[in-house]
C-alpha cells in the first residue's frame, strides 16, 4: 500500500512538473486556428475572397521554427524559405489548398490566407499544419469555419 501511495504521489509531482514546463522538454502545441476576415479583392486574374485566419495560440511557437533555412530545401526559387512551413488543407477531402513557406516569425501565423475564385464554394472546414522541416514534425490544427 505504501508503494502505491508513493507511484501515485510521484506521479502527481511529474504532472504538475510537466504542467509547469519544468519537465523534459515539451513537444510544440497543435495550432488552434480561427477565421478572422472574408475579404473580396481583385487582381488581373480575377475576382477572389480572400480567407484570412489567425492561430490563437501563435505566441507559444519559438522564433527559432521560423528563421531562414538555407540549409534545407528551398521553395521554389526561394533558397532562404522558413524552416517551418504552413499549409491549409480541405477539411472535408484532406487536399492541400494553399501554403507559406516564408514566413520568418510566429507573428505571422495572425495573417494566413487562402483564396477561392469569387462564387465558389468553400470546403465548410479548413485546417493547417505546420511542418517543421528541421525536425521532421507536424503539427496539425483544430478544424476552423470558412463563414462568420
Amino acid at each position: 500500500m505504501k508503494t502505491l501511495k508513493a507511484v501515485m504521489k510521484l506521479s502527481g509531482a511529474v504532472m504538475l512538473a510537466l504542467l509547469a514546463g519544468t519537465g523534459p522538454a515539451q513537444a510544440q502545441p497543435n495550432p488552434v486556428l480561427y477565421l478572422t476576415a472574408i475579404e473580396p479583392y481583385t487582381t488581373p486574374g480575377g475576382s477572389f475572397n480572400r480567407y484570412r485566419y489567425d492561430v490563437l495560440n501563435k505566441d507559444q511557437y519559438p522564433a527559432a521554427m521560423f528563421a531562414a533555412a538555407p540549409g534545407l530545401p528551398p521553395c521554389g526559387s526561394n533558397t532562404n524559405s522558413s524552416r517551418t512551413w504552413v499549409d491549409f488543407f480541405n477539411g472535408n477531402t484532406r487536399q492541400r489548398i494553399y501554403g507559406f513557406c516564408a514566413l520568418s516569425s510566429p507573428s505571422q501565423l495572425g495573417s494566413i490566407w487562402f483564396a477561392m475564385p469569387e462564387g465558389s464554394i468553400p470546403p465548410s472546414y479548413v485546417y493547417i499544419e505546420l511542418i517543421d522541416r528541421q525536425t521532421n514534425t507536424r503539427y496539425r490544427s483544430n478544424l476552423a469555419d470558412t463563414v462568420m
